[in-house]
């Protein structure tokens, strides 16, 4: 894809991401009067950003590839599944902070909403560094040709740090927005991630040269000594 287009395509989807995420925020609260809300969007909205820009300069491959995402876009039945599933508890995750800001102030001290903000930009900061890491990271679970095991930097660490980064984000997001109940979707979407990283390694093993030895060498996916 050219440059410029992929630059485009790609800025335009950021901006088209977060007016989604604006929405999927203020709607469900019925005001803007929501200043976990704020401080959490205006913070994900620059992340996103920067990290487009950033790679778009240094793996414009890698940006290409991730623009195609989502359970159409999948070629196994298990993950067209699981996508959907992961699809519909994200959203709960971002809308159910404003239903509970709607009807009820938020019970999480000022500090704790500051320090979830940290976290979430934490995640986004160890997701970013996975994908620098690795130009293979798809938004689909695909084996291409000529592609290799990356087992160096955080990869040596974890054998899925990116989404050690994207569920680190997930579970700081509903104190980041004050609220208690979005727990509840934030830990059935940590379930669903794991079936989904545990189907992806078994797709992995069948189809990628050296991803068994990779797994002998790294024996933990997401938390070094735990799991």
């Amino acid at each position: 894809m050219d440059a410029n287009v992929l630059r485009r395509k790609a800025l335009t989807w950021v901006v088209g991401w977060q007016l989604i995420l604006a929405l999927l925020l203020f709607l469900p609260a019925w005001s803007v009067r929501f200043w976990e809300a704020w401080v959490y969007w205006i913070l994900f909205f620059f992340c996103e950003l920067l990290g487009t820009l950033y790679f778009l300069k240094r793996d414009p491959a890698l940006v290409e590839s991730r623009l195609k995402f989502g359970p159409t876009a999948e070629h196994e039945k298990s993950q067209k599944v699981i996508q959907a599933m992961f699809t519909v508890l994200a959203c709960a995750v971002w809308v159910v902070p404003g239903i509970e800001r709607r009807f009820h102030t938020s019970v999480i001290p000022r500090p704790f909403v500051l320090v979830a903000d940290a976290i979430v930009v934490a995640g986004f900061v160890i997701a970013c560094t996975a994908l620098r890491e690795n130009s293979y990271a798809f938004s689909v679970i695909e084996v291409k040709a000529g592609q290799r095991v990356v087992s160096t930097g955080v990869y040596a660490i974890v054998r899925h740090p990116m989404y050690a980064g994207g569920l680190l984000m997930l579970l700081a997001t509903p104190p980041a927005l004050g609220s208690l109940w979005a727990l509840v979707f934030a830990v059935a979407l940590c379930g669903v991630v794991a079936a989904r990283l545990m189907d992806e390694e078994r797709y992995l093993s069948r189809n990628l040269a050296g991803y068994k030895e990779y797994c002998g060498k790294v024996p933990y996916r997401l938390i070094p000594s735990v799991w």
